[in-house]
């Protein structure tokens, strides 16, 4: 009987001499959907057969994915740059303040190269010049849906690039450029993929979702032998197909916005709309330049939970910005109370480099932002406290996220990951991430709950 012959061998018996495969290091920084740009350079990479280091030290070349929407964020992406450059000294700068090649070489010479924003060919380029691929069809292979940095029970799902609004305040457009939508088919096929490899909840993304195909006309795509249009509702019931959580991020308050609302009620989506209001005072709104029709915003959203009662609002808003009066902001807190939205996120107004608000008259002092802040997220907390206590009580669905040794931690439909509230299971040890359980609720505060099976 003749011995079977080591894979690693040719039939010759002499051994296949493989070089070791070059690894990649990568600080992806900034907002989901650039965390989305780096699941794809690292998917491709992947696919070439670079391997992908956890530290510095391991890494042929760190890839920085860099934010730059603030001046704080651009100040901790070139502070990012630096500490990959101390600590391995070959890097590649990639993202939003990529194009802003200048500063970044100014403070940074020692870069081996700059790319902007979703330029995910001109990524791997430059990784290729620092560090040729290695051809092994052994190894040179991914999983279908692509390598990701979330857990494996949630992905994003980016459905646009850009935005063609010209808030006065963001820079985004400049960064990003204009809207560009992929093709319905492209979202969906990625989508299934997603699913079939288990994940639970799809978080859909973009700069402007509920403006999905504009630019495109709404074309129709072929998805399973059949026409798909490139509009936002006919991507949520499409979506709304595949079995899984499908959460909606970045939604401005357009009217077609409504028509997705039946979606919600039938549990074909989840009922939730993360919508970036800002402010409620026209005269600041109009300062914003912010599209949409936001005067109308209460009377959108009591229509809303008519039709959804169990619909949960998300949203983020800005104090501070130049030439908010009192009355003003006066205007915002009566807003707040009468919206008494689920989740809101408060920012204190800092000017962006390049932004057209910088020469806007009626800079609000340091100290006074922050007084309202305050204010703003002490009313904010009375009404998320009376949201969440009215939960006590229910039995509700929940996801599992982390199982630990003291108990599990979940989200419930009405919480997105990383941004809003928890649902904690103390000694329930049983579980695993990914899981989808019923809960009663028993307790709860300003931003989580506590419950059992």
């Amino acid at each position: 009987m003749t011995a079977d012959v080591p894979t690693a061998e040719k039939s010759t018996g002499a051994p296949l001499i493989r070089r070791a495969a070059p690894r990649v290091g990568f600080v992806s920084l900034g907002c989901p959907k650039a965390l989305v740009d780096s699941e794809r350079i690292l998917t491709r990479l992947r696919a070439e057969g670079y391997e992908i280091s956890p530290d510095y030290d391991g890494a042929d070349v760190v890839v920085v994915n860099t934010c730059g929407f603030l001046n704080s964020a651009k100040e901790e992406s070139l502070a990012a740059i630096g500490e990959a450059l101390n600590e391995n000294g070959r890097v590649i700068v990639t993202g939003c303040l990529g194009v802003e090649e200048q500063r970044i070489r100014a403070e940074h010479p020692g870069v081996l190269a700059v790319t902007g924003p979703h330029q995910y060919e001109q990524v791997v380029a430059a990784v290729h010049e620092a560090v040729p691929p290695r051809h092994d069809p052994y190894v040179d292979l991914v999983p279908a849906e692509g390598l990701r940095l979330t857990p494996r029970h949630y992905a994003y799902l980016k459905i646009s690039e850009g935005c063609n609004n010209r808030c006065s305040f963001c820079i985004i457009p400049g960064l990003r450029g204009d809207l560009a939508s992929r093709q319905a088919s492209d979202v969906l096929r990625e989508a299934e993929r997603l699913v079939k490899a288990g994940v639970k909840e799809l978080l859909v993304i973009s700069q402007d979702t509920s403006a999905y195909g504009l630019d495109l006309k709404y074309a129709e795509s072929t998805w399973k032998d059949r026409k798909v249009r490139a509009r936002f509702l006919d991507l949520c019931r499409e979506l709304g197909d595949f079995g899984a959580w499908v959460r909606l991020h970045y939604v401005y308050p357009y009217p077609h916005v409504d028509e997705v609302i039946p979606l919600m009620a039938e549990g074909k989506i989840l009922p939730y709309m993360d919508i970036p209001f800002q402010h409620a005072s026209p005269a600041v709104l109009k300062a914003m330049r912010r599209p949409a029709h936001q005067e109308k915003t209460l009377e959108r959203i009591r229509s809303w939970r008519r039709g959804c009662p169990d619909l949960a609002l998300r949203s983020t808003f800005i104090v501070g910005f130049p030439g908010e009066t009192d009355a003003d902001f006066e205007i915002l807190l009566d807003w707040l109370k009468e919206a008494r939205l689920n989740r809101v996120g408060c920012f204190k107004y800092e000017p962006v480099d390049g932004a057209a608000a910088n020469a806007l008259p009626g800079a609000v002092p340091e100290e006074l932002k922050e007084e309202r802040w305050h204010r703003f997220m002490a009313l904010q907390q009375e009404v998320s406290r009376d949201v969440l206590a009215a939960k006590v009580g229910q039995t509700i669905e929940v996801l599992i996220d982390e199982v630990d040794e003291e108990g599990a931690l979940g989200r419930s439909k009405w919480d997105a990951p990383e941004i809003d509230g928890s649902v904690f299971l103390n000694g329930d040890t049983d579980l695993a991430a990914g899981d989808l359980v019923s809960v009663r609720i028993e307790h709860a505060d300003e931003y989580d709950m506590w419950g059992q099976r």
